[in-house]
């Protein structure tokens, strides 16, 4: 078990044994990690069920539209989300949501410990299955915004939106690597990290909401053309920030005094809550309208 992994928190805490009485500074650095473990948990369930909300949102929408024969509804969503005759990329398209809500779901099920401790070998083929569907996710959501042209916004967002692609890519062969050769305390940091950059489309539609619940309307950037420099802020920030977020987290895991893992708790505690409030804004404005259409 990897000590740095947020999904190992509540695994530790069950098997760990009962300390011996220690001095005042040793108390002081148990209660610290154990409010980072919080933190970082508290974290995590409230991002896995905005994600949750987003799967909805993807198949309520999106896949109630090709169940009902009427795929053009996506374009009320997406610049060019069906084009007549275009079957290929059409086809790329609904591949790529088709993807988006199976690695949601499988990413949330191999953070769970419990999973991985009673169903070892599931893990394994999901975490393999997880591995494919980021790779199919990043080529596909190249070809979206360099071939196709799906992606709204201006240059800057569609490189960001590419590294963020490339990113994954990377990070995906990195954590296979470290799999193959049974290094695992690796391959779940790079899996983590892997986590995070296929969900920067979440980050970015959550930020986004944040932003605009905080400036109580759009600031930086113009709606009717979507862009500006707050967007293009963000389609670096969506996957640049969970991943330098995580970093200091393991940092602080590793070689934090106790008032630095203090401090990344209270950290954590307030990106919990700008979570939060994103997700409620994004299912409120941008998801649950679409459901009810």
């Amino acid at each position: 078990m990897d000590a740095t992994c947020p999904d190992a928190f509540l695994e530790k805490a069950a098997t760990a044994e009962p300390a011996a009485p220690a001095s005042g500074a040793g108390r002081l650095q148990r209660r610290a990690q154990a409010a980072l473990r919080l933190a970082a948990a508290a974290w995590l369930g409230v991002a896995l069920l905005g994600q949750l909300l987003f799967v909805v949102y993807v198949v309520g929408f999106y896949g109630r539209a090709a169940a009902l024969g009427r795929p053009e509804t996506w374009n009320r969503v997406l610049q060019h989300g069906y084009v007549a005759g275009e079957t290929v990329f059409n086809l790329v398209l609904a591949v790529h949501l088709l993807f988006a809500v199976a690695i949601i779901l499988g990413g949330a099920l191999q953070l769970i410990p419990r999973v991985r401790r009673r169903a070892p070998a599931f893990h394994r083929w999901n975490g393999r299955a997880y591995l494919l569907a980021a790779a199919v996710l990043g080529i596909g959501g190249l070809a979206m915004v360099w071939i196709r042209g799906d992606v709204v916004g201006d240059l800057s967002q569609h490189l960001g939106i590419s590294l963020n692609a490339l990113l994954m890519l990377g990070f995906a062969a990195i954590a296979w690597r470290h799999a193959r050769a049974g290094r695992l305390d690796r391959h779940r940091r790079w899996a983590l990290r892997l986590f995070l950059a296929v969900n920067g489309v979440w980050f970015f539609r959550i930020g986004l909401m944040f932003w605009i619940v905080a400036n109580q309307g759009p600031a930086g950037f113009d709606p009717k053309t979507f862009s500006g420099p707050f967007l293009t802020f963000l389609s670096f920030a969506q996957y640049a920030v969970p991943l330098g977020v995580l970093e200091l987290y393991f940092l602080a895991q590793r070689r934090g005094t106790p008032r630095g893992q203090l401090a990344m708790a209270a950290g954590l505690g307030l990106l919990t809550l700008a979570t939060l409030i994103g997700t409620g804004a994004a299912f409120a404005a941008l998801w649950l309208p679409h459901l009810r259409a």
